[in-house]
């Protein structure tokens, strides 16, 4: 039987969710289709012989954004791979629409609240410290211990195009829960990146970065809403990041946290200016309009305040976080994914699957995420730190921990951060962690469905988010 949440008769709990709420479950959640889709093609197209010498050769190509001698793409003075500039430079953009969705989450989302925060950041905690304990359980005194990082990870994408396959019967609080840990995930895989994957430090490159950190923040200061700011200041942070030894995708999380979150106009402005240009429609002239009328000159522009108004009433996070939902979610990850995912299996031992660095990584994703995930939410409830989702139970708690062991994508990014670039050694293991992620992320995926698929209510959940309207 399904426990009652105490607040679950709240309006804002009864299927009422904000529009880019809405926009930014269902994009996730697609983006989680195509995600799928590219790993299928990378992974056939590296076992179909001669064609995967091209895959594999491909990615070794150069990329330049030259003027004159100077390569704007260019590492320690050698031009990047297009390997590289998928993980290094495309990457950066998907950490920067991270570093924007983890503001506006302490801003005026779910992490806004602590009391409303604190089960999935619990939850999320647990889901990173327990896979990397059986994870080091299994690979200690070997030559990949140092890969524990790899499955401390889940995917959103991923995990809510599962969510989306079982449709409304998903109660909305599970998938904001599931979200919100994910977003917390992410904030654990930054903090990874930054503290463990730095090289050689440039001091001088990273002074320089740091002054215009300071610009960018003077200019949020100042009220500078041109995204164009942000943007061209922090491509400039990005490459000095690069070229400093730490890794590049830190700089789009901090450039995202000086992105101002205000809007040009106050609400109370929009409102002023959206009405005085609506009343300039008389009764009549609307109803003369037809689908196949055309704007007369006063019209169209009446019609410019309405649009320039409404643009500057949306602060640049806001505005920059919905468009590049579209561009991370399908086609910056997916190209990633089908660049990474890519293994050469028809040598491959079936037995490797579960011996080595492989069976440490499904250890973790599949058993570590689901034990830390559910543990540390029951400890949370049963301590009354936190309330349990709304329309759930432990079931589905179990079932939805389950689904936190899919850890696709960041996962690929440290395993490739861990083990690429090195010897052939390294870069057998690199495929064996990449084949334990794809796997782990499967079986999760499949186990989660299927647990939730026998634990959802057969009917719609009393707060299921309705499709978009577009």
């Amino acid at each position: 039987m399904t426990s009652k949440h105490p607040n679950a008769d709240q309006p804002h709990l009864t299927g009422h969710i904000f529009y880019s709420a809405r926009q930014a479950l269902r994009r996730h959640a697609s983006g989680g289709n195509v995600l799928i889709a590219a790993t299928v093609l990378a992974l056939i197209v590296a076992n179909i012989p001669q064609l995967n010498s091209l895959y594999f050769n491909f990615w070794d190509q150069e990329v330049r954004l030259q003027l004159g001698n100077f390569n704007f793409f260019s590492h320690h003075g050698h031009p990047m791979t297009l390997l590289a500039f998928i993980n290094d430079a495309l990457m950066a953009v998907f950490f920067f629409s991270i570093g924007l969705e983890i503001k506006r989450e302490i801003l005026v989302g779910e992490l806004a609240s602590f009391k409303q925060a604190l089960l999935p950041i619990l939850a999320a905690v647990g889901g990173m410290i327990v896979p990397v304990l059986i994870y080091f359980s299994l690979s200690a005194g070997t030559d990949y211990a140092g890969g524990a990082a790899i499955p401390m990870a889940t995917d959103i994408a991923f995990s809510l195009g599962v969510l989306a396959m079982l449709g409304s019967r998903v109660p909305l609080s599970l998938k904001i829960f599931l979200t919100t840990l994910a977003v917390v995930d992410d904030i654990g895989g930054i903090i990874v990146i930054a503290a463990f994957y730095t090289t050689h430090i440039e001091v001088s490159l990273l002074l320089i970065a740091a002054a215009l950190f300071g610009v960018l923040l003077l200019g949020s200061r100042m009220r500078i809403k041109s995204k164009i700011f942000y943007i061209g200041i922090g491509g400039i942070i990005w490459f000095l990041f690069l070229n400093s030894g730490i890794h590049p995708t830190i700089a789009g999380v901090l450039v995202a946290f000086c992105v101002p979150a205000t809007p040009v106009f106050a609400p109370k402005k929009y409102i002023k200016q959206i009405r005085k240009a609506i009343s300039n429609f008389r009764g009549e002239d609307v109803e003369a309009l037809t689908r196949k009328s055309i704007l007369n000159k006063e019209q169209m522009d009446w019609l410019k305040v309405v649009e320039s108004a409404s643009d500057k009433v949306i602060s640049p996070l806001q505005d920059l976080e919905d468009s590049l939902h579209p561009i991370v979610n399908f086609f910056i990850v997916p190209l990633f994914a089908f660049a990474n995912a890519g293994i050469f299996l028809l040598d491959t031992d079936p037995a490797s699957i579960v011996e080595g660095i492989s069976l440490a990584v499904i250890a973790g994703l599949v058993l570590g995420k689901f034990a830390g995930i559910f543990a540390f939410s029951w400890l949370t409830v049963k301590l009354g730190l936190a309330p349990m989702p709304a329309h759930s139970n432990w079931k589905m708690m179990a079932s939805i921990s389950m689904l936190g062991g899919i850890g696709f994508t960041v996962s690929l990014f440290i395993a490739t951060l861990t083990f690429g670039g090195g010897d052939a050694a390294a870069m057998a293991l690199l495929d064996h962690a990449k084949l334990g992620i794809v796997v782990g992320s499967l079986l999760a995926g499949i186990l989660g469905f299927t647990a939730l698929h026998y634990t959802l209510p057969r009917t719609a959940s009393p707060d299921s988010v309705q499709p978009a309207e577009e």
